[in-house]
């Protein structure tokens, strides 16, 4: 059973590269747009990541998702 209240240590396994790389994109500022010319991915895909993403954070908006993916270490500073 996933809870939203995951431990930090090996939150990051409960996401694909994929759904990591993809916060980090929407953390930049991209939008849907944007990050699908990027990772050469259709809208309609990355709206579907999105949605994976936000379940998996039990968020319902790219503030919240950024907010709780830093809290649980899943994007540095650096990005």
């Amino acid at each position: 059973m996933d809870s939203p209240d995951l431990p930090q240590r090996g939150y990051l396994e409960h996401f694909s590269l994929r759904e990591v790389e993809i916060l980090r994109l929407i953390s930049n500022g991209l939008s849907n747009q944007d990050i699908a010319l990027e990772l050469r991915l259709s809208v309609e895909t990355v709206k579907w990541y999105n949605k994976q993403i936000f379940s998996k954070l039990n968020v319902c908006s790219r503030t919240q998702a950024i907010a709780k993916a830093r809290e649980h270490g899943l994007l540095s500073d650096t990005t």
